[in-house]
């Protein structure tokens, strides 16, 4: 990527920055073959030339239940993971597009399976390249020396009454009598296996770890039709609701929880839906919201596009004519009659924007953007129902959160929730810290020689000591 920027895993235009990748290479030297050649599942790896040098590309795929896929781009050197990619597959051919940075790469598979060869193009820069697939590796096999950890982990079902669906979730116990502080753990947007866990970075999975150490009980869930969850992953905000009111049920009713002392942390939009829950019947006791929105989603949207073309080096007439573009498309996408109207219009409006977009890439397109949950995303007011938040709220962003941006997020929350003149509200920008909430590379710890990323011990501690102070 010629510049590159981080992204929040949105629905469909933006997505989540880190700062390192996910080692896709697995533990020989032996190139993998996929196990079928007409899915993609895998890490896709290359290099991208650049002026002055090449970047490392890696995107990674993931087939979901209803046929679609579920991608991934990171760019390492640019601070750039998880980034949300669309997949446009025609037999051979397939187009991996990441809509918040503009940038598409398009190419043919080798023959054996292994190669995707082609081009990036993104505003302004247009390059070849060539990407290599590796599987994505097993879960270590535990030794005989594996230490446990010092508490109690259980896999568990929720029975979502409401929305008739089971969440497949693992609920983490300090150990001791208790009764112990718990939370309810909500993840950002897009498909993610909470609670089935694995070898790549997780900022809930290891915010869970860490509090339960400390004591306090962590509940965290496969998000719908992810992992050993039904459903699926087309739900708005609002319809998340009841999945962490599920969660709430279900720790209330253990006899080692406090029950006066349940809460929800979220992250991302997981951060508006603990909100959310937050104005409902029997409310949690208070709510960690860890870089929420603050701005309708056609306003995070606009800028996380704007962002990674900034980043990606464009000129002001590029930016502005970028912008002219996106308020155009989202114009069309949010006031289009009818649903069937919308897509034939976004997916001419595609092609008018690039001429090298061919029809059948412009409708998958136009289909995801004007998706029942991209559309409920592009109208959803995060600060509509402060009013009626009434517990204790931390706000939490880093300064180096190019996705939800803390500045320009977290005084809207805070406002909004101080409105019904609510004194347990605290918000706090944390310097250098992304919207993984990893603190700067640097900073990560060495594992067998390479430097591994992980949640910042600054925002861990000050969650876990603000936790506590509810509990006083």
């Amino acid at each position: 990527m010629a510049g590159a920027a981080q992204g929040q895993a949105l629905p469909a235009a933006a997505a989540n920055d880190l700062t390192a990748s996910v080692g896709p290479e697995g533990p020989t030297a032996r190139r993998p073959t996929p196990p079928d050649p007409t899915v993609l599942n895998g890490f896709w790896k290359g290099p991208l030339a650049v002026p002055g040098g090449s970047l490392e590309v890696i995107f990674r795929l993931m087939k979901l239940s209803n046929g679609e896929y579920f991608a991934t781009l990171d760019v390492p050197m640019q601070k750039v993971i998880h980034m949300e990619v669309q997949v446009t597959q025609h037999a051979d051919s397939v187009e991996l597009f990441a809509p918040a940075a503009g940038s598409r790469f398009t190419g043919l598979r080798s023959a054996d399976g292994q190669q995707l060869v082609g081009t990036w193009q993104q505003p302004g820069f247009k390059a070849p390249m060539a990407l290599a697939f590796a599987a994505i590796p097993a879960a270590p096999v535990a030794s005989s020396t594996t230490l446990s950890r010092p508490y109690r982990e259980e896999t568990v079902a929720l029975a979502n009454a409401v929305a008739n669906l089971r969440l497949g979730a693992t609920y983490t116990v300090p150990a001791g009598a208790g009764p112990f502080p718990a939370v309810v753990l909500t993840a950002d947007a897009g498909p993610q296996a909470q609670a089935s866990g694995g070898d790549e970075y997780s900022p809930l999975a290891q915010l869970a770890d860490y509090l339960t150490r400390r004591g306090v009980a962590v509940l965290r869930y496969d998000e719908r039709g992810v992992g050993r969850s039904t459903g699926t992953a087309a739900a708005s905000a609002a319809d998340l609701v009841s999945d962490v009111r599920t969660g709430l049920s279900f720790l209330r009713a253990r006899p080692e929880i406090d029950r006066t002392h349940v809460g929800v942390i979220g992250h991302g939009e997981g951060g508006n839906v603990a909100l959310l829950a937050a104005t409902q019947e029997l409310p949690p006791a208070f709510v960690v919201a860890l870089a929420a929105y603050g701005q309708r989603g056609s306003a995070v949207a606009a800028q996380a596009q704007a962002t990674a073309l900034k980043e990606a080096g464009a000129t002001t007439a590029v930016l502005a004519d970028a912008a002219k573009r996106e308020q155009d498309l989202l114009e069309v996408i949010r006031h289009a009659p009818d649903n069937a109207q919308a897509r034939a219009n976004v997916a001419s409006l595609l092609r008018q924007n690039d001429a090298t977009l061919d029809e059948a890439a412009a409708q998958h397109r136009a289909a995801a953007l004007t998706s029942a949950r991209y559309r409920n995303f592009l109208d959803f007011d995060p600060t509509a129902k402060l009013y009626y938040v009434y517990c204790p709220v931390l706000l939490l962003n880093g300064t180096a959160d190019r996705a939800v941006g803390a500045f320009a997020n977290l005084g809207p929350l805070e406002r909004g929730l101080r409105l019904n003149d609510n004194k347990g509200v605290y918000s706090k920008r944390l310097p250098g810290v992304n919207h993984q909430f990893q603190a700067a590379p640097g900073e990560w710890p060495i594992v067998n020689g390479e430097r591994k990323p992980t949640f910042s011990p600054t925002a861990e501690e000050l969650i876990r000591e603000w936790i506590v102070s509810q509990v006083r």
